[in-house]
């Protein structure tokens, strides 16, 4: 396990504070009693929660053309038919996944392929599990193309809690099933958008890693 680049700033800051409030108590604290040992219970729970969101455990990622891979961790909490109107205009299939403040929040690429269509939305900020947190809260939209030509776009929104989306996706780039697509900060959710062909594998409620967990198999595997 490591710390993700994009936590480097927070948790060296997390720390010196941490340490200095500690510090504190223990160099001018003259009575030792319940409130000293809880300010340094508090302080130190709190930084390890805070570093511990930047996790990145090491795991052997699934690599397999046919199947859609989680692209984050955390829960499903829609499944459903549903049209795409920003880069599909199609009916399509949603599959997303909500990220409490307790999962790991690296977003990676469901499946390999170019980057076709990469835009920012500035929006609100409802719960990630609202429904109209996919169109109006603040949100990154990328579209994969596949090579066999299937299109999968990956939305990342931003919840109550997430106030920065960190997006590594350019127009154009080739990217590999697996790879970090980016970064939330703080809670939020992963939408996904694929063909209505496609063999679901997860249901409502069900729990998902990233890189690990199949949501689903592409129509061409179907097919054979």
């Amino acid at each position: 396990m490591y710390i993700h680049r994009e936590g480097y700033k927070i948790c060296i800051i997390t720390a010196v504070i941490a340490l200095a409030i500690i510090a504190y108590i223990v160099n001018y604290m003259e009575v030792w009693n319940g409130f000293a040992w809880a300010g340094i219970g508090i302080t130190a729970i709190t930084s390890w929660i805070i570093i511990r969101f930047f996790r990145i455990p090491k795991r052997e990622m699934i690599h397999n053309e046919s199947q859609i891979i989680a692209a984050a961790d955390g829960k499903i909490v829609v499944v459903e038919q549903t049209f795409e109107s920003e880069v599909l205009n199609s009916e399509c299939i949603q599959i997303s996944t909500f990220m409490s403040p307790s999962n790991v929040h690296v977003n990676r690429y469901p499946v390999s392929g170019k980057v076709v269509y990469a835009n920012y939305h500035a929006g609100r900020y409802f719960i990630a599990k609202h429904p109209k947190s996919s169109t109006l809260n603040e949100r990154t939209t990328v579209c994969v193309e596949t090579l066999e030509g299937k299109r999968i776009v990956i939305r990342q929104i931003a919840g109550a809690l997430a106030r920065r989306i960190v997006c590594y996706a350019h127009e154009g780039q080739m990217v590999k099933q697996g790879d970090e697509l980016g970064f939330i900060k703080f809670g939020s959710r992963v939408d996904l958008f694929i063909p209505l062909d496609c063999d679901v594998h997860v249901e409502l409620e069900d729990k998902v890693r990233g890189s690990l967990s199949v949501l689903a198999t592409l129509p061409l595997a179907t097919q054979q």
